[in-house]
């Protein structure tokens, strides 16, 4: 797969968003020499598993200009990265508790030159002020996840849904896969978003976007 699945599933990209998706390819073939930041099998299906992965979120949500994005757990920069260069009027706060990680994060920032993300070494209940969103790929089961991030989200609306989905409120969008009914029955306000109605490769057949609002994370 190559940056073109990319344009074919999001085609109103301008030239320069289209150029940053090309780069990122060389990027992280780069730093994959020197680092494991990518599974040795998943670098050359870099776009598909990763780069289209996160963007599976903007598929459920659009994010508004000005609204805060917090990644945690971002390891080498997803959904974070891919989500920066498609809104770039949103900002984007990028945390991992591994420093490695987030060097490879902050250098491709600066070779995206993405003036709308910065990346930070750490934990998600060290961070100060709130934020309109967190995303995340599957660090944790929900309970838990909601347990690291308790006090960083703020109530509102700062984005738009794609026609069909309804306004979502601030809130978590989580990647995540499988069987999730344990995880989330403590949760009666999730919503859930399969990925397969989206893209039709075989990947993302047991893929999905989890949505639960900032209400539900106190």
């Amino acid at each position: 797969m190559t940056a073109e699945t990319v344009f074919q599933n999001f085609p109103n990209l301008s030239a320069r968003q289209q150029e940053q998706f090309l780069k990122i390819g060389g990027l992280y073939q780069d730093w994959n020499q020197k680092i494991n930041v990518v599974s040795r099998k998943d670098i050359d299906e870099l776009y598909l598993r990763h780069v289209l992965h996160s963007l599976g979120i903007a598929k459920v949500h659009q994010f508004l200009p000005g609204t805060r994005v917090l990644d945690v757990g971002t390891g080498g920069g997803f959904p974070g990265i891919p989500l920066a260069i498609l809104f770039p009027e949103s900002r984007f706060t990028l945390v991992d508790a591994i420093g490695k990680k987030i060097k490879v994060v902050q250098d491709v920032i600066e070779g995206l030159g993405l003036e709308n993300a910065r990346a930070q070494q750490i934990r998600a209940e060290q961070l100060d002020g709130q934020f309109d969103f967190i995303v995340s790929r599957a660090v944790a089961a929900m309970p838990t996840f909601v347990h690291w991030t308790a006090g960083r989200l703020r109530p509102g609306r700062a984005g738009k849904s794609p026609v069909g989905h309804g306004a979502l409120g601030n809130g978590i969008l989580y990647l995540k896969g499988g069987d999730l009914s344990e995880e989330l029955g403590p949760f009666p306000q999730a919503r859930v978003f399969d990925l397969s109605d989206y893209f039709e490769d075989p990947f993302f057949l047991t893929k999905k976007v989890v949505y639960l609002p900032a209400e539900a994370c106190r």
